[in-house]
């Protein structure tokens, strides 16, 4: 055996995965940050970063030159260098007057560059490593991917917040705090401020310690408030007009979806339990903030101001982003803090504003991770090994033909229609309950749901529910590693549909526990992860072949379309239905998941280790 195909499958898959999830992210949550605090508009930001998606559901059509062309580990070396190349072209284009339209396009070359890294990365990992350690590291290589999601969605954050505070003025700090008494903010008569022109530079803030009751506000004195300080900070040019892009309802809405809407409603509607919460909200209090100097005539003075710490249910819901110039600095912008409606704890949290250089602090974190992919390059350059099976399909051959065939091989494959069945129908029980898991936990109990907070549902799922997935997840990869995948399909299969009844219970009961429903939700996720090994180590089954690489991203496609289109339907649905009896289609749906799978054609040692 060659030296370089022994090395320690430890050296390079958890590395290897880690740096595919990194691109992801970057591109897909980042950069919506990033714009965030640059000013960008929620309209340009939804529009433009949603489009950079694609390569990642188009990338099954160009997988085949993957295959074609070089082998799989000159595309991952390569690959890495390219994003390493893109994370450098965001850093040098952050800080240019243009910065939108050119960091859009390195965010293109990182979308294309990474959606091929990850067809390269898949298909290494089929030519690296034999059947037994394909199922072993199916739960690792995983976990350092969700670890990836993690490091781009906490630590490249907090490194950009840190940058930002300590290059600007200095940090405007408060807490907001809820108590039993009853409180209520009153709009002031008075909107001036006298000049408090100083020497120092620094922001001014009204309160620093603020106190909410428990109390609720009728929804008509919250929007009051809420519309006064906002109309203000408009006036007063602190906040730029929101973009309200009205639209009418589509041929669609009006032909097909309203009407079968009508139908199944007066079929199978739940009956509609009319709430009063709509007519409450969580208390809420209003700061005012300006600055000691006045700016420079043309010089822009911006402060973000986002939670630093503390319960997710008080939230900050105006004046994220304010900006002072030298016409408006010494009047006062508004700051509105709301707790959640149905927060009835005394609690904290701390919010902070930064004034820093952003353009500087994205920069350098951009250059961090340009430094990052420069280091995977060199590592992944020795690491990974060189698998014998590991060439270029289209050496000497008819690219075309070659390009072409692919597609066809895949589609001639034996037990292809159940195979294409097991993808798209494996998961329809669960790709409709992931889409409304989370509304059903925050709804208000009169109408169905479990009446959680916010902050309440983050920790449910954001780490109860993290943990046990990876757990379950690792735990599928070690049993299928043992008995094989045949062996163990069956039982993943029961284990990402059973717990779904968790949800039928909790509608039904709506139990108060918050260690029931989390348990509840825990076993839910710790299914998910052991069973979802089943679907993966089944896609590398079948992708087995000549064209694996390619093959496995085509299969990759179809597991995104088996998710895409119920979930799609799933919010219409039980709004029509409701939570109790969407929980039971949910059920209906996970049979022909058990059904497709006694047709399936599985070698019983695929996964199990062989003797040489």
């Amino acid at each position: 055996m060659n030296k370089n195909q022994s090395r320690s499958t430890w050296a390079w898959v958890p590395s290897l995965y880690f740096a595919e999830g990194i691109p992801y992210v970057v591109v897909m949550t980042v950069s919506v940050i990033m714009y965030k605090r640059l000013g960008i508009s929620n309209t340009d930001i939804a529009l433009y970063t949603s489009w950079l998606y694609l390569p990642w559901v188009i990338k099954p059509f160009w997988s085949p030159v993957v295959d074609l062309f070089k082998t799989k580990r000159w595309w991952i070396i390569v690959m890495q260098l390219l994003i390493g190349a893109g994370l450098g072209g965001v850093a040098l284009t952050v800080p240019l007057p243009d910065f939108f339209k050119y960091t859009l396009a390195f965010f293109w070359l990182l979308a294309f560059s990474s959606a091929t890294h990850d067809i390269a990365a898949d298909g290494f990992y089929m030519l690296g490593l034999d059947e037994h350690k394909q199922a072993y590291f199916i739960g690792i290589r995983s976990t350092f991917y969700r670890l990836a999601m993690i490091t781009g969605q906490g630590l490249l954050i907090i490194l950009a917040g840190y940058i930002e505070s300590t290059s600007g003025l200095e940090a405007v700090n408060f807490e907001v705090s809820t108590q039993k008494a009853a409180t209520e903010w009153q709009i002031p008569n008075n909107q001036d401020v006298k000049n408090n022109l100083e020497d120092k530079k620094h922001f001014i803030i009204s309160n620093t310690a603020l106190q909410l009751g428990l109390n609720k506000l009728s929804k008509e004195k919250a929007d009051s408030i809420k519309n006064w300080a906002h109309n203000s900070n408009l006036a007063n040019a602190f906040v730029e007009k929101d973009k309200a892009i009205e639209k009418s309802p589509s041929w669609w809405t009006t032909n097909i979806s309203e009407p079968l809407k009508t139908r199944l409603k007066s079929s199978f509607g739940a009956d509609k339990k009319i709430s009063n919460e709509g007519n409450w909200q969580g208390n809420l209090a209003v700061i005012g903030i300006n600055l000691s100097f006045a700016p420079e005539k043309g010089e822009d003075v911006v402060i973000n101001f986002d939670r630093k710490n503390g319960d997710k249910d008080l939230s900050l819901i105006e004046g994220q982003r304010l900006t002072f110039t030298n016409s408006n600095w010494n009047k006062q912008a508004w700051l509105v803090v709301q707790a959640d409606a149905k927060l009835n704890r005394v609690s904290i949290a701390s919010f902070q504003g930064l004034s820093g250089n952003i353009p500087l602090a994205w920069s350098v974190t951009f250059f961090v991770l340009a430094a990052l992919f420069l280091l995977f390059f060199i590592y992944h350059r020795f690491m990974l090994p060189k698998p014998l099976s590991d060439k270029a399909v289209a050496e000497g051959k008819n690219i075309m033909k070659e390009f072409l065939n692919t597609f066809v091989t895949f589609f001639k494959k034996d037990n292809v229609g159940m195979a294409m069945a097991f993808f798209l129908l494996f998961r329809l029980g669960e790709s409709q309950l992931v889409k409304l898991a989370s509304p059903f936990l925050l709804d208000n109990r009169d109408i169905g749901g479990l009446g959680l907070t916010t902050g309440d549902v983050g920790l449910i799922y954001g780490t109860i529910g993290i943990v046990f997935l990876t757990i379950g997840g690792i735990l599928g990869g070690w049993v299928a590693s043992r008995n094989g995948l045949k062996y163990w399909i069956w039982w993943m299969t029961i284990a990402i549909n059973l717990p779904n009844l968790t949800y039928v219970y909790l509608s039904f009961f709506t139990p108060e526990s918050m260690w029931l429903i989390a348990s509840g939700i825990a076993l839910e996720q710790f299914g998910y992860g052991f069973g979802f090994t089943a679907y993966m180590l089944y896609m590398i089954y079948f992708a087995e072949g000549k064209s694996k690489t390619a093959h496995f991203a085509i299969c990759t496609g179809l597991m995104a379309l088996g998710m895409m289109i119920p979930g799609m339907f799933s919010g219409w649905l039980q709004e029509i239905i409701g939570y109790q009896n969407f929980f039971i289609w949910v059920i209906i749906c996970t049979i022909p998941g058990f059904f497709v799978i006694k047709f399936l054609k599985i070698n019983p040692t695929f996964g199990i280790k062989k003797e040489d």
